[in-house]
């Protein structure tokens, strides 16, 4: 019976990791048909989005015929519980590379910046850190992880004072900028649920959710 309960519950974990690695590589994926202007690029990511819901359902089903079927209590049931709520800050970071695909599509042309894109790659990168850390129970990584939320929260900061300083002097570009920061926003919401993937994690290995404890 332990077997098995740990085959099914590993079964899940996989699925977590290939539904982070679907939503992750869309935002990263959004980043290079923003930067190359490649709209048939962005029309896959928005329409792609169906596929982390999808994704989202399947692992929910298992995760709940986990709980049916062994009634785990414990560690093991945080396991299962914390796995349910993932799945929700996966399927929000896809979301938002879908949101990112089609604010492009609205600006019509490739932007090329240097602080976005390296916003880019740090939410990205985080939100990889965070699945990781769940998935190994490792709460080492889940609070460095965390602690890199400041870095996107500044980066973000930085591109809306720049945002504001060009709407200034060119206001005739006043909607793509404003799309811009809209993108700037969505990548500090991914940035939000790294974070909520790590705090998950941490409440797996031991119980304690944000500074409470829970079981």
């Amino acid at each position: 019976m332990l077997k098995r309960y740990g085959e099914e519950l590993q079964s899940v974990f996989d699925e977590l990791i290939r539904m982070a690695s679907y939503a992750v590589g869309a935002v990263r994926k959004a980043q290079a048909a923003l930067e190359r202007g490649d709209a048939a690029a962005a029309k896959n990511i928005v329409e792609g989005d169906e596929n982390v819901n999808r994704f989202e359902k399947e692992i929910e089903q298992r995760a709940l015929r986990i709980i049916i079927k062994y009634q785990p209590v414990a560690n093991d049931l945080r396991d299962v519980t914390g796995a349910l709520k993932m799945i929700t800050d996966i399927e929000r970071i896809g979301d938002q590379a879908a949101d990112i695909a089609s604010v492009f599509l609205k600006i019509g042309e490739a932007v090329k910046d240097d602080d976005l894109s390296a916003m880019f790659a740090h939410v990205a990168d985080m939100a990889t850190a965070a699945v990781n850390a769940f998935v190994n129970g490792d709460r080492k990584l889940a609070e460095k992880t965390i602690a890199l939320d400041d870095r996107s929260d500044e980066m973000f900061a930085s591109i809306k004072d720049k945002m504001c300083e060009r709407l200034k002097s060119r206001p005739e570009e006043a909607e793509k900028i404003i799309y811009i920061m809209m993108i700037a926003k969505y990548l500090e919401r991914i940035g939000d649920h790294a974070v909520n993937i790590c705090e998950w994690a941490v409440f797996v290995k031991t119980g304690v959710y944000k500074g409470s404890e829970i079981m």
